[in-house]
């Protein structure tokens, strides 16, 4: 199973999948769309300019499932409700990230609920620094590749 990181830049679309991995983080800006064995990482520009909304839609293609990123500290809220059908059938999850460092819980409940708008079912919440979260995206990975 292929997975494709969609999220602005800084969400901890890269630090997620060193995450998922059991890799130590390291932090690095993402520059181009970039493949690998079990997921295609996208940098935060494709998310946040509509101009390269064509290059997300075609890049799925690639993918059998998706995962939208939406961090929790950063106020801003950047997927359009219903933002997931640009992906067809593909099942979009959300993934709302440094719950470890959010400021207020209604960060949290606001980073969630725009997730839910944009069409992702389900929505986890993680912080990939200290792993919170991680085990849960695990399992429903397992399962979603175990019906495939």
């Amino acid at each position: 199973m292929r997975i494709m990181l969609v999220g602005r830049i800084g969400t901890g679309k890269t630090s997620f999948k060193q995450a998922i991995q059991n890799e130590s983080l390291s932090y690095k800006k993402t520059q181009a769309i970039e493949f690998f064995d079990d997921f295609i990482d996208t940098p935060g520009e494709y998310a946040e300019n509509r101009s390269y909304y064509r290059a997300l839609i075609v890049t799925s293609a690639e993918a059998d499932l998706v995962i939208l990123f939406q961090d929790c500290v950063e106020k801003t809220l950047w997927f359009a409700p219903d933002f997931s059908s640009m992906f067809g059938d593909k099942p979009v999850i959300g993934i709302v990230t440094k719950i470890d460092i959010a400021e207020e819980k209604e960060n949290i409940d606001a980073a969630y609920n725009s997730l839910l708008q944009a069409g992702c079912s389900p929505v986890f919440m993680v912080s990939n620094s200290i792993g919170t979260g991680i085990d849960q995206v695990k399992k429903y990975l397992l399962s979603c590749l175990n019906n495939l």
